[in-house]
This record gives structure tokens, sequence and C-alpha cells, in this order.
């Protein structure tokens, strides 16, 4: 695809650094789909006489870009648009409501729905081992593609979740409607090569890795809500979390 130009406004007086302003400017355009997977990246000193910018501070720019997943270069091909990924916060949300809030038009695809006995989620919802609990697998896609293959288990207070309403709104939105609000989660995220049904339902092919979260949710009287154990197409999903000094 040939480059698409963006318009950009530089503030010499903020004071926000000027890579920082031009990198931001194109996250918003690759994020509204004025960029688009694929595109192919400004030429770089045609973008430092476009905008009147060093190529020191362009070239910074670029870099940020690059190390946060939005362009990829590639020797022969140049700088490029990255698959689009989803750039989730460390927030305690739900990736339905992620995916709606970012105008992604989420679907989800109800793979089971029944009651079972799991030691390791009965532990991970301080219940009995032997404790029935409902076992949910969903495929949440994006614009038809594969994202995410989701379990969840829940106590038997959620029995009466229907694959219909699964199917239509968000695990937590659903919670939410029968009086449960999760507050507070403990996760868990890593990284490994996808089992053999991770491999088929996601759309994975040779060394493909799958990205992985563990979560379990509780309400504010510290009961235990959910049990997730989720994994991601680790090339279009992202998390992203602010740290500080303590």
């Amino acid at each position: 695809m040939t480059s698409q130009l963006v318009d950009l406004r530089i503030d010499r007086s903020s004071p926000v650094p000027l890579y920082h302003q031009l990198a931001e400017q194109f996250r918003a355009a690759i994020t509204d789909g004025r960029l688009e997977p694929g595109d192919s990246f400004e030429n770089e000193l045609a973008l430092c006489q476009r905008i009147q910018l060093s190529r020191p501070t362009v070239r910074r720019a670029i870099q940020e870009m690059v190390d946060q997943g939005l362009l990829v270069r590639r020797r022969g091909v140049g700088t490029t648009v990255a698959n689009r990924k989803v750039h989730r916060k460390f927030e305690l949300s739900s990736l339905f409501d992620d995916l709606s809030r970012a105008g992604r038009a989420p679907r989800t695809r109800v793979l089971d729905l029944e009651i079972v006995q799991e030691p390791r989620a009965a532990a991970a919802l301080d219940l009995h081992e032997e404790a029935e609990l409902l076992s949910i697998v969903r495929l949440r896609l994006v614009a038809d593609k594969p994202l995410a293959l989701l379990r969840n288990w829940l106590p038997p207070a959620y029995f009466d979740l229907t694959r219909e309403e699964l199917e239509t709104t968000g695990l937590y939105d659903a919670l939410r409607t029968r009086g449960a609000k999760p507050v507070v989660a403990r996760q868990s995220i890593g990284a490994r090569m996808p089992t053999a049904v991770e491999r088929r339902h996601l759309n994975l092919r040779g060394s493909q890795p799958v990205l992985t979260m563990t979560r379990m949710a509780f309400d504010v009287a510290g009961n235990a809500v959910e049990f997730g154990d989720h994994s991601y197409r680790a090339e279009d999903y992202a998390l992203d979390m602010v740290v500080d000094e303590r």
C-alpha cells in the first residue's frame, strides 16, 4: 500500500516533547483507522520537511511507535503500520467492554457451557474441590478474526447464565445484572506455545505464541466471583500499564 499523509499539528510552545506530540498524533490515526494495517509509513526525510522538525526528533517518534508495536520495520519493505493490536490497560474490566469502548465491534461464539467439577478452578473460587461449577468456553472475535480463547469458571449462583446472553454481552455485564460486581482481581500474565485446541481456534501457525492471563476476581465483600484462564493471539494483543516509583 502507498503511504498515507496524516494531518499533523505541532505545538512548539507546549511542554510536551515534540517527538511525543508527533507519536501521539500518529497513534490516534492508527487507532481511528486513518492509517490501516499494512499501510506504508511516510518517508522519514519527507516527514521532516513537511512538518519542519529535525530528523532526530522524527526518528525518535518513529522509534517510540515501533517500541509500542504500532509500526513494523522490515528490511526491503520499509516501515509499515503493524497489525492492529488490542491495547488493554491494567484495570478490572472485561475484554468485551474494552473492545466495545474502542469501537472494535466484538463478537462472541460460545464453544462450551456446562456444569463441571474442576479442582483447580474450585480452589481458586474458595470452594471444595468437588464443588460443581459453571464452565464457559468462548471464542472472542474482532472483524470476524479470532482474538482470544476465554475459559471461565463460576460458582453455583450463576448457573442460570445462558448461551444467548454470553454471545450478546460481556461476562462482567452479565454478572452485574445478577448483583455481582467484581472490584478487585489477582492476575498472572504469561506467554507460551499454544495447545492444539488454541492453535485451531485462534488460527495460529508455525511458532506463533499465545499471551496468557489467569484471573481470580472478587466482589466488595471478598467473595470469589469468577476464575478465568484466557489465551490471546500475541501478535494482536498487548497489555498496557503505568508504573511509578515507590
